[in-house]
């Protein structure tokens, strides 16, 4: 093939040659001495990133922990033992009079799968009988439905005061108690909630601090898991 073609092609119809100089070339109007040292941008999105990444991975952890903590305690079994810490069951038809009746009012201020109320009878004390009421049902807050239930008690008893919170024990969830005034005169008034189940106990002539050691002992009974 000849290359005729390629000598004949006008040349001075063509573009002025580029002159090639030492100077870079400037594809932009950014100032290049304005312009981050090479990586320190990278650096800095690697850094993002990377917190990014840790908050959320933190924020799964306590997900994962939340959730874990749901299923370990939902669906638990209640019951009333005939013995429990030394008290026992009242069987009487006064007693489970009484037992029904807190129950029942318990039962219409939270929904519940499971109620149960009974009492306890001191065999050294028929004045520091203790009354226990509550039941099973999924909670996702228990502090604040804890909360909720010492305050509806107090729109039917009175004032709770003293409300604080008290070690749970080995069940974990929140234990509150505090003091309260009935017929009686004044009563602590205890109770626990976790992710499956709410319970509230009511100790005449008891002390909070003797009331809250038993109301753990009574629970380790009353509930499992």
């Amino acid at each position: 093939m000849s290359d005729a073609h390629l000598t004949e092609r006008p040349v001075d119809d063509g573009p002025d040659p580029v002159e090639l100089t030492d100077e870079p070339i400037q594809l932009s109007r950014r100032d290049p001495a304005n312009e981050p040292e090479p990586g320190r941008g990278s650096r800095r999105r690697r850094i993002a990133l990377a917190a990014v990444l840790v908050v959320g991975l933190a924020g799964l952890g306590a997900l994962g922990v939340g959730g874990w903590r749901v299923l370990q305690q939902k669906d638990p079994r209640l019951s009333t033992p005939a013995e429990v810490a030394g008290l026992h069951r009242d069987d009487s038809d006064r007693a489970r009079s009484t037992a029904d009746y807190l129950r029942d009012g318990f039962a219409a201020d939270i929904e519940l799968d499971r109620s149960f109320g009974t009492v306890y009878a001191d065999p050294a004390d028929a004045k520091r009988s203790v009354l226990v009421f509550g039941g099973a049902t999924l909670l996702w807050q228990p502090e604040r439905d804890l909360d909720s239930l010492f305050g509806l008690m107090a729109d039917e008893t009175g004032k709770v005061t003293g409300l604080r919170e008290v070690d749970a024990g080995r069940l974990g969830g929140v234990m509150k108690c505090g003091t309260t005034n009935g017929d009686g005169g004044d009563f602590a008034v205890c109770g626990w909630a976790d992710h499956g189940s709410v319970v509230m106990a009511i100790f005449p002539n008891r002390s909070v601090d003797d009331s809250a050691a038993l109301f753990r002992r009574m629970r380790e009974a009353i509930e499992r898991r």
